[in-house]
């Protein structure tokens, strides 16, 4: 599976969790997602993977310090 195709999938989880239920039960079978924080961090993981294979900086921030 890409890194692409995991994005992917991680955005969908977030999407459903986000648009719907946590945590559900129907009839006697209960579905838990997982925790936003464990998919943010993940997407985080994999976006992070994305850019050193295209070498794009991802959260990159530079600063310019002069002397005066």
């Amino acid at each position: 599976m890409t890194i692409q195709e995991q994005l992917d999938q991680i955005n969908q989880a977030i999407k459903a969790i986000e648009t719907g239920a946590q945590e559900y039960r129907v009839g006697n079978r209960q579905l838990k997602r997982a925790d936003l924080s464990v998919l943010y961090a993940e997407r985080r993981r994999l976006e992070a993977l994305k850019a050193q294979e295209s070498d794009v900086p991802v959260d990159v921030f530079v600063a310019r310090f002069d002397r005066r």
